[in-house]
């Protein structure tokens, strides 16, 4: 297994598509790797970290062999950012049933409000090395 933090998301949602290309215009250092929920390697580390197999629901990140899902996880991710991304870990104080109660209303939603694709996004030349699969 990768010292590098992954972050597993949903392949086909257009929202979460976006938010990987994000991630990686502000990872500058290339810290993070990331995998499909959908995917061989995604399943692998769902298992191993004892998530279920059918929530894709959940953004998941893979920090220092502990995981990390919906609000934690992204917040997680916002901290590795520099300028006022960082900020955003502050509402890491806010009880995580509010922050996830948030987190869930847009994940339920997401395809309805940001559409879904037919497959997994397919890396291209310059970000490949950074996808498990």
């Amino acid at each position: 297994m990768t010292e590098k933090p992954i972050i597993l998301f949903d392949g086909v949602c257009n929202l979460c598509d976006r938010s990987v290309s994000f991630i990686i215009k502000r990872d500058k250092k290339k810290k993070f790797l990331f995998a499909s929920l959908q995917g061989k390697k995604g399943h692998e580390l769902l298992t191993q970290f004892h998530l279920p197999l059918d929530d894709i629901n959940s953004f998941v990140l893979i920090d220092k062999g502990k995981a990390y899902t919906r609000s934690s996880g992204a917040l997680r991710v916002a901290k590795e950012f520099g300028g006022m991304w960082k900020l955003c870990y502050a509402f890491i104080v806010i009880p995580k049933f509010i922050r996830d109660g948030v987190y869930n209303r847009v994940a339920i939603n997401r395809y309805k409000w940001f559409g879904k694709k037919e497959a997994c996004m397919v890396p291209s030349e310059g970000i490949k090395e950074r996808f498990l699969e």
